[in-house]
């Protein structure tokens, strides 16, 4: 059976919205009340589940279309099944996730640390790494193999100097600049800056009293 999807019912201040961007592509199997897509307003960003689970096999309004309120922008194949590469494509990060997580656990070093530690014979366990959530990193072992024992951990009150390298503008060359749309939110904004300058007086009085 054939299921729309469709535009949530906008308030009644906002007559349009733009389709900001697809989580799906056409022929992609979705899951009942999965985000398909995002709708932003002049206001917020609203997030368009998914009504039933199937195979989204048509999109009728692609990124950055104009829509209304109830208007139809996807149509979902409930009886369709996925197809069989979809199905082990998201398998296999779900299975490749959990050795990595358990080796994080274990040896809470890098891999790169890992084999120079094993050409060093330095033992990563016993190494206070200096790296995200304490993992050891390569400059630690090679801080090791130096010393011939732990990293040293440096003093709390200890401060350290570091002299930055110095930068030729004349190499960095002209910026790139690239021109995006502005959201539904700022051209708002901008819509509503324009009007209070039209409209209201922007000056500064001084009322002097002598009594």
């Amino acid at each position: 059976m054939l299921v729309e999807v469709k535009v949530p019912q906008l308030s009644e201040s906002v007559a349009e919205a733009t389709l900001v961007s697809w989580h799906k592509k056409a022929g992609e199997y979705v899951k009942r009340d999965e985000n398909l897509v995002d709708i932003e307003t002049d206001k917020v960003v609203l997030e368009t589940p998914a009504p039933q689970a199937g195979v989204l096999v048509k999109i009728v309004k692609t990124d950055g279309s104009t829509v209304t309120s109830n208007e139809i922008i996807a149509t979902i194949d409930t009886e369709a099944k996925p197809a069989a590469g979809n199905a082990e494509a998201a398998a296999v990060p779900v299975a490749a996730a959990a050795p990595a997580r358990a080796a994080v656990a274990g040896v809470p070093a890098m891999p790169a640390a890992q084999k120079l530690a094993a050409e060093k014979n330095i033992d990563t366990a016993s190494l206070s790494g200096s790296g995200r959530g304490g993992r050891v990193t390569k400059g630690d072992v090679l801080q090791a193999a130096q010393g011939g024992g732990k990293t040293p951990v440096p003093a709390a009150g200890a401060a350290s100097t570091r002299v930055m390298p110095t930068v030729d503008l004349g190499d960095l060359g002209e910026r790139p600049a690239q021109r995006v749309p502005m959201s539904r939110l700022r051209a708002r904004i901008a819509e509503r800056l324009v009007q209070s300058q039209s409209t209201a007086a922007i000056l500064t009085t001084f009322n002097e009293v002598n009594m």
